[in-house]
Order: structure tokens, then C-alpha cells, then sequence
């Protein structure tokens, strides 16, 4: 049992790195509940079709955040090897895999964004008006698109402050934006102080700034104290990156930035498959997704920090002190997860009822957060499992462990069940959530294996 449990050093070292995430992604996720309900309070269709765009920004965001984190691998590890240059050169790669991803979801959204709406718009129930929400939902996208540069810059900088361990300031850079978007959600949406009550417009106004802001904080502290971030001193002089690099990021990580977008396309698909329900199922989902965003916070911080820890001591050639830091910092993560899924599926009943929406949702919403916070030490080990394999370069297996495990079982049980059969969407739902448990063993056998513990910044790379 010792081999599971670290010392009160141990734990302050993974809580230094966990807590900062856990307080940025906590606010902010909370601020996003509140924003949530901001929005529910003017109706379900607005609603619904503020969530219908949400998931599909979500596929660009998981594209950015898989981009970055090929070069992120190397990025970690240069820093454990204390190579400034290394950290400099996956940083420029971050900015050119971030323009390519912004332009290409521009050209997609701008052209197809009303056609991929409407295939989340499905009558059923006694929930929703199918237009109203498509108007509500190509209104919201319009003007969201003018924050996914913003947030990718921010990406690229925040990123790699974590990865040379400053993980206070981006906390802050988050935390600062979330409030500028929750007061000016208040402003915009409601007409407060004077201003023009904007509804969904408003909502989107907000969360187009509030990214910039952000990102002008992480960037202007990161240029004003180069004695700290030695990588960003000459950074712009050139876009160009070693071609030894270069070959080594896409080989490890083009498979992570694949894994991300189609992990997050096949997400997106489960959404789809549960909208075929009808519109109160959509804001059902919306509204447990947003919930569970807050009590997963833990799983999602620490899951990073077996990334960076991991990753340093791999760098560092210190693999069996990576290994038993990864098998204690996954206990911990699974642990930390049986209490909070507790707590969250104790308090199911009450989140709903903070919207302004009708019993069906508010019915339907209860239990599907339920299943989800039966299921969250499970999603825990799988998280920390998948870090895991990414901190040591084993992009291929990751994967296969993660995007296609999400299209081969989840997406496609979903897609059988929500199209061949009547299946009510609670069971539906249940019986998807459950596959979890297949992929724990999966992952359980891939990190037991250890072919994970490998160097690939080594001297000379």
C-alpha cells in the first residue's frame, strides 16, 4: 500500500504545480456555470443554442491543445535538462501550429458553421423551438469567432509557462478574464449600467473579451520579465525551428494533435447522437457538462501535473523516481475522485434547479449528472493514464488509447443505440458512460507495462 502513497514532500511538490490549475479551471468553471445560468435565465432556446456552438468551438479548442502539446512534450523535458534554446524553438512551433489551426477553423466555421448546427436541432419532447435556436446559435458563433486568435496565442504562451514550472500567472491571466467576462455577461446579456440588453450577443461580446484580456496579461508579463522566461528573448527573430526538431515533434507529436481533434470531434458526435432526443435532451447535456466541468477540476489539474512532473524527471533521466511518482500521483487523482463524484452526485438535484428551463430538463439534467459522478474516478485513472503515456512520447499508443477507443466503442454504441432503437436517453446515456470502465483496464495494463519511461531529449536532439 506504501508504493501508492507518497510523503508530505511528495504531495506539497504535486500540490504547488495542481493547485494553481485547479484554482484557474475551478473559477473559471465556475464563472461558466454563472454564465450558463445567465444565459438559461432568457430562455431554454437561447440556451441550447449558446451549448450547440460551445461544442463546436470545443473541437477548435482540443485542436490547439492538441497542437501545442507535441511540442509541449519536448518543451517539459528541456526544461528538466535546463536547455533554454529547446524551450525556445517548441515555442515557435507553437505559434505556427496555432496559425494554422485558427485560419483553418475561420474557413470551416465561416462556411459550414449554420450546416453543423443543424444537425444538434431535433424535435422531440415538448422542449424548444428548432429555428429559434438556430437563429439564437448562428448569432453567438458570428461574433465568437473573433476570440479563437486571442485564445490560441494565449495557448501558445500560458502553455509553456507551465512547462518551465510558472504556473501562477496564467492561474491569475484566467482568473482576471473570468470575472471581466462574468461582469460584463451581467452588463451585456441583461442591459445593465446603461448598456443595450444584448441577450445572446451580449454573452459572446463578453467572452470575445475577456480572451483578449487574458492573453494581453500573459503576454506582456512574459516579455517584461525575460530574466524568467529566458525562451522568449529573441523568440520572433525567426519562425524557423531545426529541422531535427521539427521532425522529432511531428513524429511524436502530430499523433497527439490527431488524438485531440478527433477526441474532441468524437465528443462532439456523442452530443449529436444524444441530441437525436430532441432539444431538451440538448440542454440537459449542457447543463451537466457544465456542472461536471467544476467538480472535475481535480482529476484535470493533476492529470497536467503527472505531465510536468512526470515529464521533467523522465528528461532528466530519472526513471524509476518517474515511476513511482506516476503510479502515486494516479492513486492520489483516483482517491481525490471517489469523494468529489460523492459529493456531486449527493447535490444532483439541486443544479438544475437554478435555471430558468422546464421540469424536463431540469428531470433529465439530475440523471445524467449522477451517472457522470458515478463514473468520474474511473474517467480520473483514464486521465492520468493517458498523461501518463503522452510524458513519456508514446504518442501512437495514446492514441489509440484515447480518440479511436472514443470513436471504435463510445461513438459508435451511441450511434447504433440513438438511431436503431428507441432506447430511452437516460439508459442511453448510462450505457455509453459505462465503457469508461473498459478503457480503465486498458490504460491500466499500458502504464503497468512502463513503455512509457523513455528520454527523447536527449544530448544532441
Amino acid at each position: 500500500m506504501k508504493k501508492y502513497i507518497g510523503d508530505r514532500e511528495f504531495y506539497k511538490r504535486v500540490l504547488l504545480i495542481a493547485v494553481p490549475i485547479m484554482i484557474q479551471n475551478g473559477i473559471t468553471n465556475f464563472v461558466g456555470l454563472l454564465d450558463n445560468i445567465m444565459v438559461g435565465q432568457i430562455g431554454t432556446d437561447q440556451m441550447s443554442g449558446v451549448a450547440i456552438v460551445n461544442q463546436l468551438i470545443f473541437v477548435f479548442s482540443l485542436s490547439i491543445f492538441g497542437g501545442l502539446s507535441g511540442p509541449g512534450i519536448f518543451g517539459a523535458q528541456y526544461y528538466g535538462k535546463n536547455q533554454h534554446e529547446g524551450i525556445r524553438n517548441t515555442f515557435r512551433f507553437k505559434i505556427i501550429i496555432a496559425a494554422i489551426v485558427v485560419a483553418t477553423a475561420l474557413i470551416i466555421f465561416l462556411c459550414q458553421g449554420s450546416t453543423l448546427i443543424v444537425q444538434f436541432l431535433h424535435e422531440g419532447g415538448d422542449t424548444g423551438d428548432v429555428q429559434a435556436t438556430l437563429q439564437y446559435a448562428n448569432i453567438y458563433l458570428k461574433i465568437m469567432l473573433l476570440g479563437l486568435l486571442p485564445f490560441a496565442i494565449n495557448q501558445c504562451y500560458a502553455s509553456t509557462l507551465r512547462e518551465t514550472g510558472e504556473t501562477v500567472v496564467p492561474m491569475i491571466g484566467a482568473v482576471i478574464a473570468v470575472f471581466v467576462n462574468l461582469f460584463l455577461n451581467y452588463v451585456l446579456i441583461f442591459g445593465k449600467f446603461g448598456a443595450p440588453q444584448m441577450g445572446v450577443s451580449g454573452a459572446a461580446w463578453a467572452t470575445v473579451i475577456s480572451r483578449f484580456v487574458e492573453s494581453g496579461i500573459i503576454i506582456i508579463w512574459t516579455h517584461m520579465h525575460t530574466e524568467r522566461n529566458q525562451f522568449i528573448i529573441g523568440a520572433y527573430r525567426t519562425l524557423s525551428v531545426p529541422v531535427n526538431l521539427t521532425e522529432n515533434i511531428i513524429i511524436k507529436g502530430m499523433p497527439l494533435m490527431i488524438n485531440e481533434i478527433l477526441w474532441a470531434s468524437g465528443v462532439t458526435m456523442l452530443n449529436q447522437c444524444y441530441s437525436t432526443r430532441g432539444l431538451a435532451t440538448v440542454a440537459a447535456i449542457n447543463i451537466n457538462s457544465t456542472i461536471n466541468n467544476i467538480f472535475n477540476v481535480a482529476f484535470i489539474a493533476l492529470g497536467s501535473s503527472v505531465s510536468i512532473i512526470v515529464g521533467q524527471l523522465l528528461g532528466a533521466g530519472k526513471m524509476e523516481e518517474a515511476k513511482d511518482s506516476d503510479r502515486k500521483l494516479i492513486a492520489f487523482s483516483v482517491a481525490i475522485c471517489v469523494l468529489i463524484g460523492a459529493i456531486m452526485a449527493a447535490s444532483s438535484s439541486l443544479f438544475p434547479r437554478l435555471y430558468n428551463t422546464t421540469d424536463e430538463v431540469r428531470v433529465l439534467a439530475t440523471k445524467f449528472i449522477c451517472i457522470t459522478a458515478i463514473c468520474m474516478p474511473f474517467c480520473a485513472f483514464t486521465h492520468a493514464a493517458y498523461f501518463t503515456l503522452r510524458s513519456g512520447g508514446k504518442t501512437i499508443i495514446t492514441f489509440v488509447f484515447d480518440s479511436i477507443f472514443v470513436w471504435t466503442m463510445f461513438v459508435s454504441i451511441a450511434y447504433v443505440l440513438s438511431r436503431y432503437t428507441q432506447m430511452n436517453i437516460v439508459f442511453m446515456y448510462a450505457i455509453v458512460q459505462s465503457l469508461e470502465f473498459i478503457k480503465c483496464i486498458i490504460g491500466y495494463v499500458l502504464v503497468k507495462s512502463g513503455t512509457w519511461l523513455q528520454n527523447i531529449v536527449q544530448d544532441g536532439d
